[in-house]
């Protein structure tokens, strides 16, 4: 139990500090897949240091977890550059949470491929959760935050199909943290500077203090926030960690407002409520084990 609670506690924590990802990106105040861009090669030198060091004690990563890796950067390249446009769109704080709708999608996906079996008050807490999504999303709010809404949703919708795919791929690759996620990050800079003509084109002159925004948030979000989410994701259920990860939209609302002025209505507010309610009470173990033993949860093949 105690072990669990520590990398529950691990989790909780990155998506603390990628919670930040969303004004960071508004702050710098540059074209979406130029953010997109530089948040992930200013990354790459300190995670390749953290995988150098990663493989002198445990040695190279499996030719599996590349693959893996190589595979999660391009479909992370994707949710990046959806993601940004959907910042764009609605702003950070509904953004971040329209781009956490994969709870769903990670959690029968799991349950398919990983025979991670949900556990009641997961499947309990799922659709509470994503009834304050919807509320928080101002779907049935005539004051719906946003200069255009419903390709804010389209993109948001995207970003979540491409994240369920990234953290299925990140979880069923190793045990690792460091070194899949330099794979990448690596990859995913690539697959953005040649996907970035079709989302706007990026600027790839560095230009301040834009530039100064995304450095601080290649490092901290980016970095130690990912890091931190990686070497959570193989060991809990993938459900939970997404679950857990919608700690992130929450907190996200709170500083866009505090910091960008982004201001939700009562009932986007109460969606925020109704999420807490869901995480705490899914998150939770019942007494009888959630998931099958381990050897039962390995991928299909």
């Amino acid at each position: 139990m105690g072990a669990h609670r520590r990398i529950v506690l691990i989790a909780i924590a990155g998506a603390l500090i990628i919670s930040t990802s969303g004004p960071l990106v508004r702050l710098s105040d540059v074209s979406p897949a130029t953010s997109a861009l530089f948040r992930c090669a200013y990354a790459v030198p300190p995670m390749l240091v953290l995988a150098w060091l990663e493989r002198r004690r445990l040695g190279p990563l499996p030719a599996k977890g590349r693959w893996l890796a190589w595979a999660a950067g391009v479909v992370f390249a994707l949710d990046l550059l959806f993601w940004h446009h959907a910042i764009d769109y609605v702003g950070a704080g509904l953004a971040t949470v329209l781009g956490n709708l994969q709870v769903f999608i990670v959690a029968f996906a799991a349950w398919g491929v990983f025979k991670e079996r949900p556990s009641t008050r997961l499947m309990i807490g799922t659709p509470v959760v994503f009834a304050g999504v919807v509320l928080i999303s101002g779907v049935f709010d005539s004051a719906a935050y946003g200069s255009d809404p419903v390709m804010g949703v389209l993109a948001g919708v995207a970003t979540s199909l491409s994240y369920a795919a990234f953290l299925l791929l990140m979880k069923g690759g190793s045990e690792r943290a460091a070194g899949p996620l330099a794979h990448a990050t690596v990859v995913a800079t690539i697959a953005i500077a040649l996907l970035s003509p079709l989302f706007g084109g990026a600027d790839f002159l560095p230009t301040w203090p834009g530039h100064g925004w995304l450095l601080i948030l290649a490092l901290g979000p980016q970095v130690i926030g990912w890091s931190l989410i990686t070497f959570s994701l193989p060991r809990q259920p993938a459900a939970l960690t997404a679950l857990l990860l919608l700690i992130q939209p929450l907190t996200t609302v709170a500083i866009s407002a505090l910091v960008l002025g982004e201001r939700p209505s009562p009932l986007q507010l109460a969606g925020c409520a109704v999420i807490v309610m869901g995480v705490l009470y899914g998150s939770s173990r019942s007494r009888r084990p959630a998931t099958l033993p381990e050897e039962e949860r390995t991928p299909v093949a």
